[in-house]
């Protein structure tokens, strides 16, 4: 299925001037794909001159360095709409620790185990989440997709913890969603060359779900 016509600007509406992304290499994966394809470019071309795309996520960062990220984003007036998109390289954190390898006696102990790392994770993610709302209005969250080819069945468990612990903080800010979960669900969703980026295919579907959003809150608050 193409990917690229899904969303195409209709109308004239007049939408938001600032989309701001945050995160990780979700977002910043052009170096996974060809020149244009990457999620910013995408979205930045569904946009056309409407709405400028500001991509501060960074490949490889984790919820600590958002706060860097947000330091940049002051230079951004008015933060309009934010995307984020985090925590996944922190679940890689865990694992390349050896806390998903942990050895247990009984069920009992590898429960408290996962419970312990799970409250860590969700400490941080609210300090963080709380961190980025206090520098602008209107932000959506995104999950951790979990059809990553070859991803370990621990790992797998892994990503439902962490996306519970993204999907009550967010309903508790009532903040909007973006489910990777059910976005990318297709193997053609990443990209050959690391597994864990999204592809063409992704990028796009990631952007089309980013503009779609942007233009329903537009139509919806008469912007």
């Amino acid at each position: 299925m193409d990917y690229r016509n899904e969303c195409e600007p209709v109308g004239t509406y007049t939408i938001l001037k600032q989309v701001t992304l945050l995160g990780d290499s979700i977002f910043d994966n052009a170096p996974y794909v060809e020149e244009g394809e990457s999620v910013s470019d995408q979205l930045q071309a569904l946009f056309q001159n409407s709405a400028k795309v500001h991509l501060l996520a960074v490949d490889g960062h984790v919820m600590a360095d958002i706060s860097d990220q947000l330091t940049k984003a002051e230079s951004i007036y008015p933060l309009d709409h934010v995307f984020l998109t985090c925590g996944g390289n922190d679940l890689l954190g865990y694992s390349g620790a050896g806390l998903l390898a942990v050895m247990a006696n009984s069920i009992g102990d590898a429960l408290n185990s996962i419970y312990q790392v799970r409250e860590n994770f969700r400490q941080n993610y609210q300090e963080m989440l709380d961190s980025v709302l206090a520098k602008c209005s209107i932000l959506t969250v995104c999950t951790i997709y979990d059809k990553i080819p070859n991803l370990s069945n621990a790992e797998q468990v892994a990503v439902g913890i962490f996306n519970e612990v993204i999907l009550r903080e967010a309903k508790v800010r009532e903040l909007n969603v973006l489910d990777l979960r059910t976005l990318c669900d297709q193997v053609e969703d990443f990209s050959p060359v690391s597994p864990i980026e999204p592809s063409k295919q992704g990028a796009a579907k990631i952007a089309s779900a980013i503009y779609q959003q942007c233009m329903t809150y537009s139509a919806e608050n008469n912007i």
